[in-house]
């Protein structure tokens, strides 16, 4: 398997065990009364599943494109230095001036 694509599925991994644990947290916390309705109700296990899944989308794909920015550019090497751009010199534009008679 090419090594960019072991990279992008090891850290969609690491997004779904993050986003277990907020799902685990948001239930043994019982924050907003959401372990109550989820045991109390007959889609609960549904709702879960979907706040699982969604979870893991959102975790998975800020941990796979935190690391994807976050490479270095070793195969760049050293470039020397840049030309500098063209700037042209700066000169005056003379400008006439009138006088607006208004009342």
């Amino acid at each position: 398997m090419p090594e960019h694509i072991r990279l992008i599925l090891r850290h969609a991994a690491i997004g779904a065990v993050i986003a277990f644990a907020f799902v685990a947290m948001l239930l043994g916390f019982n924050l907003a009364n959401l372990r109550h309705l989820v045991l109390n109700s007959a889609d609960g296990v549904l709702a879960v599943v979907m706040l699982y899944i969604f979870c893991t989308i959102t975790f998975g794909s800020a941990q796979v494109g935190y690391r994807i920015m976050t490479l270095s550019d070793e195969d760049k090497g050293d470039q020397g230095r840049r030309d500098r751009a063209f700037t042209p010199e700066m000169q005056p534009i003379p400008v006439r001036i009138r006088e607006d008679k208004r009342g």
